[in-house]
């Protein structure tokens, strides 16, 4: 067997806990900026125990929050520079289509946040798109910037990019402690870090980090159903890889949007999966009966029979991924309340990683006390009472 190796020691200009999508493009900014930056992960990598593992998400201009939606032209500028500097392809231009009830206050959003008229009737949403039918009353706005961003791929390129840029990356190692101060100490389960700053991006783990620091957030973990339905004529024209996103808002059928993306990840699949989930704890979401009802799937299969009769009618492939949702679905992007040196992102309320080079140049700023480069009143940790108490 092989000797023991002893416990890491060593001291760095910044700490970024959590190498989802949002710590590793925290910790490429950081280390853009000449910072020595060490970057965490609990799990060996490349895994799929957290949120941004998965091989697509959705991109797009189209926000009903309209600060969002000036984030999003920053956030393409962004993954633009990350596909220039690691030499691969990471988004492709599908278009958007956002389908809804006729003057529903979140579809009028989106298109206000367009900037242009967009808005397909189902006579031309129909010549357009075969496979997506429209009810009455209904409409739909085009969002042509729209598209499927390449995930896991997107990861491996901001690590790399990370790396390239002198980061040191250690997945494997679990955060133990955390002890707060002008130099932060990090104790893993193989090592002990030191730096005058600290980002965490832990996901749904945030949450108990957090709490020995005195502070509550409101971070609820879902359990989401990531469905795949198989195509009734495979590589149909309709709804093939050539289709488009969708999003759907307001449908009295749905609670939550049900959005789609083209066959990609598996053949003659097409991924749709409804906006919600089940409240869970991130180390026990696999121990779910087998046999438990599944509301997402009934609420899909529902609406697949009823929008997109090119799909069978029930999922071919259901895997499972987490949400850690806020109340209000924004994020957070703060320092600690206490700790001005130890910056939290969280509460990506699944709608984040289309924005994470942003997030990351946020956090960034935020860790080196910049001005930030966009407006973080929506996310602050105030705007929940009752989130800091006294620390252990």
């Amino acid at each position: 067997m092989a000797a023991t190796s002893q416990p890491h020691q060593a001291t760095y200009d910044a700490i970024v806990i959590g190498a989802g999508i949002q710590g590793s493009f925290a910790a490429y900014h950081l280390a853009q900026r000449h910072k020595d930056t060490l970057l965490l992960e609990q799990f060996i990598l490349p895994h799929s125990r957290g949120s941004s593992h998965g091989q697509s998400r959705i991109i797009r201009s189209a926000y009903v929050q309209a600060f969002y939606a000036r984030m999003m032209p920053d956030s393409f500028r962004l993954w633009q520079q990350l596909e220039a500097e690691a030499g691969t392809s990471l988004y492709r231009q599908t278009g958007l289509v956002l389908l809804g009830p006729v003057g529903n206050p979140e579809l009028e959003g989106c298109r206000r946040s367009l900037g242009t008229n967009k808005v397909l009737d189902a006579t031309t949403l129909a010549q357009r798109f075969p496979g997506l039918q429209l009810h009455p009353g209904e409409v739909a706005v085009w969002d042509s910037s729209g598209g499927v961003l390449f995930a896991d791929r997107a990861l491996r390129a901001v690590q790399d990019v990370f790396r390239r840029h002198g980061g040191t990356l250690r997945d494997g190692e679990k955060v133990l402690r955390i002890e707060p101060g002008a130099m932060v100490t990090i104790t893993t389960t193989a090592g002990v870090y030191r730096a005058p700053r600290l980002v965490i991006t832990a996901g749904p783990w945030t949450g108990a980090l957090v709490a020995p620091l005195g502070l509550h957030l409101p971070l609820q973990p879902l359990r989401i159903d990531v469905c795949y339905w198989r195509e009734k004529k495979p590589e149909s024209p309709s709804m093939g890889r050539a289709s488009p996103c969708f999003i759907t808002l307001g449908l009295s059928q749905a609670p939550y949007s049900i959005y789609g993306l083209p066959a990609f990840e598996y053949p003659g699949l097409v991924k749709v999966c409804y906006h919600h989930g089940s409240p869970t704890d991130p180390e026990e979401r696999d121990q779910a009966s087998l046999g438990a009802p599944r509301p997402s799937v009934a609420i899909l299969s529902s609406f697949i029979s009823s929008y997109l009769p090119g799909l069978e009618p029930q999922p071919a492939v259901v895997e499972t991924c987490l949400y850690t949702n806020t109340p209000d679905e924004d994020f957070i992007l703060d320092q600690h309340p206490k700790f001005s040196n130890i910056i939290i992102g969280a509460g990506f309320s699944g709608h984040g990683f289309k924005l994470a080079p942003v997030v990351g140049k946020l956090l960034c700023e935020l860790s080196l006390g910049e001005e930030p480069s966009h407006s973080i009143v929506p996310f602050a940790i105030t705007r929940f009472p009752g989130v800091l108490r006294a620390a252990m």
